[in-house]
């Protein structure tokens, strides 16, 4: 036990699941058990889904069992192959995804502000075996969408948008995940919306819809006929019940995720050396709150990994998302795109960045003591001059 001022009582983590009120979950749970019908697009699959799309703003959502599959099954619907230019700076699964594809992804560096795909350094990784640009709306931050649709065109190539993190985030009046060719959604335990573990793919034609669902179920018509190489990518009867509870209750997590972001801004704006990633919301783009990132800057006392691990010792367990960048990992590392010396803007960002806790019931006790870890150090620095 911390015996510093401030320190919370109990271990704080980078997030805790929001989970709705248990009563309400068990008489849907008892319809499961009535019908017997847990799974291949039941009841509740299907109202989620309704619910879903008309919530987000979308035109078609296709559940899948988590995003991983999400993507797997979206980059087969697209027809990709040969190369996919995406992003080092994501949690894995982004091209993970890719090479379970059979395709190969060729990094490119990102923008030193939204921490996304970098416009301006997509054109010179296009040779002819592109086919595809693979974005993450990193932290819930759009992309250059624009930007990203013109390079796009220009040279013929599907554009996938991993969003795990843009649950609810509405660009220019609309909603995020309208853009490119799919959009898709994790609700896994650790995001702002989340099934257990689950996610969606967004598509903008009945066409595409049917056949993504076709994707998810071993590429099944009928009960004789099997037309696409499809896996398992279904979500069940119980994580589509739970979603639809879920939906009820998002509003309110979304307000608290804002009371909590606001207040960080607060606590953070006299600590130099500390660089709110997220900006402030606008008419042109809102937030969901997912994460709340931060950037250690040069003139901060400590290194993000020596504040990392001082905050640990007094029980907060932030996280360095995204770190190490995935082009470093043994699968990747060898890969041209992979250098550090291409992506200097990624390296330098993943040796800076902390992920402070961040979650709906966030105290704001706690909140002050993650941040009193932080001016420790300043005052730290003062004594020693």
């Amino acid at each position: 036990m911390s015996n510093v001022p401030g320190t919370p009582q109990k271990t704080l983590f980078v997030t805790r699941p929001t989970l709705p009120p248990l009563a309400e979950l068990i008489p849907l749970l008892e319809k499961i058990w009535a019908n017997r019908i847990l799974t291949n697009e039941g009841p509740f699959h299907q109202q989620f889904e309704t619910a879903l799309a008309e919530y987000l703003g979308v035109p078609y959502v296709t559940l899948v069992t988590n995003a991983t599959l999400g993507l797997m099954v979206a980059l087969r619907q697209l027809g990709i192959s040969g190369e996919v230019i995406t992003t080092p700076f994501s949690f894995v699964a982004t091209a993970h995804s890719v090479l379970w594809s059979g395709a190969t992804p060729v990094f490119s560096d990102i923008d030193p502000v939204t921490l996304n795909l970098d416009p301006s350094q997509i054109e010179r990784h296009i040779t002819p075996k592109t086919t595809a640009i693979l974005a993450v709306h990193c932290y819930g931050q759009p992309c250059d969408v624009e930007a990203i649709e013109t390079i796009a065109r220009s040279h013929g190539l599907k554009v996938l948008y991993d969003a795990a993190h843009a649950f609810g985030v509405r660009y220019k009046g609309q909603s995020l995940l309208n853009y490119g060719d799919l959009s898709v959604l994790s609700f896994h335990a650790t995001k702002m919306f989340n099934t257990f573990e689950g996610g969606a793919i967004i598509s903008s034609t009945r066409e595409t819809k049917l056949v993504l669902d076709r994707l998810c179920n071993y590429g099944i018509v009928d009960e004789v006929t099997v037309q696409e190489t499809g896996l398992n990518a279904k979500m069940s009867e119980f994580n589509a019940a739970l979603g639809l509870l879920q939906l009820q209750h998002v509003g309110e997590a979304l307000d608290r995720r804002r009371k909590v972001d606001a207040l960080y801004h607060e606590l953070l704006a006299d600590v130099p050396g500390v660089r709110c990633v997220q900006p402030p919301p606008t008419e042109q783009a809102n937030h969901n709150y997912y994460a709340f990132p931060i950037l250690i800057e040069a003139e901060f006392p400590l290194s993000r990994d020596a504040l990392y691990n001082k905050l640990r010792e007094h029980g907060i367990y932030a996280r360095r998302y995204f770190h190490p960048l995935i082009s470093q990992f043994p699968m990747y590392r060898d890969m041209p795109s992979a250098a550090a010396e291409r992506l200097p803007v990624a390296t330098s960002v993943a040796s800076r960045i902390l992920c402070l806790p961040m979650f709906p019931d966030l105290l704001p006790e706690e909140q002050a003591a993650v941040v009193s870890v932080l001016k420790e150090s300043l005052t730290a620095r003062c004594h020693e001059a």
